[in-house]
């Protein structure tokens, strides 16, 4: 009677499992393909190294963000000088006591503003408090003007982080595949073995039944032999079926961290039914949500906001300087705070800085370095574009082939069954020879593991597609977006 196909697959790995489990409590996991995808991306430690990078990255934008925090500065200072009198001409000495408070603050257009306080004790043949009030503004007008400028560290480690983050999702897409790949073929192998046994009970079968016609007198004695060496030869197949279920189920059992109590069973068949997704869609699919192609366009958002930037470097630096302030000196330091307040002494000036490197090398060939840099990064773009249509085609040919081979084998297994039941018959009535059978039992084995190796074949090229298309992440219910490592970052503050 032919087992449920289920019942079939947990008694195959409770057999893997049971020497290792008797000794423990028992609790039964009926795994899924994506419970098997939650758990590998809950436990993968290779994911989670590469999830540092874009946190590390948010904490560079950060960093970065830090040139607009204001900048205070406090100091004192004492200086005492010995000169000569210009009244008298005789030494005189001269000690200066200074405190000062300033703050000074960047703005996006690259202008610097500053206001500073200072107030000083000055004592020489004459004692007096000295007090001022500045603000201050430097404006670059060419070289350095402009937020793109003054933003460029800021916005080059935000596409990096986005970089980090598709090579991120690049890595989890990859460990979704081999999560589905190893599952399936661990139901391949789960079915070989069954097939196995199958054969296996065929093959004591036919023994049993020949000792009995040698025993009748109907059947010469040496054809037992060839039927003992039959049964011997699958019982050393179903061995290594048995070892190769054991080694696939550690690999699972490695990559979802299962406990090794528990008793697993896998609740999910492979898809068998026809999968329709046109070219023009899957080269749409494939060039909009490919990570690797992802990464590679903010490379080129990072190259051309460079070469911008260098190219405003290779202008003169020309910067505007203005200041106004107010100050005021008395004996009492009161009396001068209130001459400072009500801008007694006002005092501001105006100018303009120019510098220019004559030749300019090193401007000019960095810029030129950044264009050279931003057409490389567009042909690399462009060659991983030809890349993805060439392997999205191939991935579209290989599902069609790989569903054509469903039938395939599907007839073959049929016409195997067919020719061993012929066989059989004539066995029976001595029209064939017990070789006869067991060549004829030994094609129908290899013409069920072809179809269950199409069906697992199958599977892995749809999920090969979905690899090539991008989707495989959609697919597989997971939604992954650029704040997904900030709680990485937020944990260390």
């Amino acid at each position: 009677m032919k087992r449920n196909k289920n019942t079939a697959l947990a008694l195959s790995l409770g057999l893997v499992l049971g020497a290792a489990t008797s000794a423990f409590a028992q609790t039964t996991i009926n795994l899924t393909v994506k419970d098997a995808i939650k758990m590998a991306l809950e436990k993968n430690l290779d994911l989670k190294v590469e999830l540092y990078n874009p946190a590390m990255a948010e904490a560079d934008v950060r960093r970065n963000l830090g040139i607009y925090d204001p900048l205070l500065t406090l100091g004192i200072n004492y200086e005492r000088n010995n000169s000569n009198n210009v009244l008298t001409f005789r030494p005189q000495a001269v000690d200066q006591v200074t405190a000062s408070a300033g703050i000074s603050q960047l703005l996006p257009t690259g202008t610097v503003v500053g206001a500073t306080a200072q107030s000083g004790w000055i004592s020489n043949s004459a004692k007096y408090y000295s007090n001022a009030i500045d603000l201050s503004l430097q404006q670059p007008l060419l070289r350095g003007f402009g937020q793109e400028n003054t933003d460029l560290a800021i916005n080059v480690s935000r596409f990096t982080k986005g970089e980090t983050m598709n090579v991120f999702r690049t890595r989890l897409s990859d460990t979704v595949a081999k999560v589905r790949n190893d599952y399936f073929q661990l139901y391949n192998l789960i079915e070989v073995l069954e097939v196995r046994r199958t054969s296996l009970a065929l093959a004591k079968r036919i023994l049993q039944d020949d000792q009995g016609r040698v025993k009748a007198g109907v059947l010469p004695a040496y054809e037992l032999l060839n039927s003992e060496f039959q049964v011997a030869t699958r019982e050393k197949q179903v061995i290594d079926a048995e070892r190769a279920v054991r080694d696939q189920s550690d690999v699972l059992r490695v990559e979802l961290q299962i406990p090794a109590a528990a008793d697993v069973v896998l609740a999910d068949e492979p898809f068998r039914g026809t999968y329709n997704l046109s070219e023009e869609q899957a080269l749409d699919d494939a060039l909009g949500n490919r990570p690797e192609l992802a990464a590679q366009r903010d490379a080129i958002k990072i190259n051309d906001l460079q070469q911008r930037v260098a190219k405003n470097q290779t202008l003169p630096n020309l910067t505007l300087n203005a200041s106004v302030g107010t100050g005021g000196f008395d004996r009492r330091f009161l009396s001068g705070l209130e001459k400072t307040a009500t801008i007694d002494e006002p005092s501001w000036g105006v100018g303009l800085q120019f510098s220019y490197p004559l030749g300019n090398r090193a401007a000019e060939n960095d810029y030129i370095r950044k264009k050279l840099a931003l057409e490389q990064a567009q042909t690399q773009l462009q060659s991983l574009e030809s890349g993805v249509i060439r392997d999205v085609k191939a991935a579209l040919r290989l599902v069609a082939a790989s569903y054509a081979q469903l039938d395939v084998t599907a007839r073959g297994k049929a016409y195997a069954e067919d020719r061993l039941r012929a066989f059989q018959k004539r066995h029976d009535v001595g029209l064939a020879t017990t070789k006869d059978v067991f060549d004829v039992e030994n094609d129908l084995v290899a013409a069920k593991g072809n179809q269950i190796q199409a069906v697992v074949d199958y599977n892995n090229s749809i999920t090969q597609l979905w690899r090539m298309t991008g989707e495989i992440l959609d697919q597989a219910g997971i939604n992954i977006t650029d704040t997904d490592a900030d709680h990485l970052y937020q944990k260390m503050q």
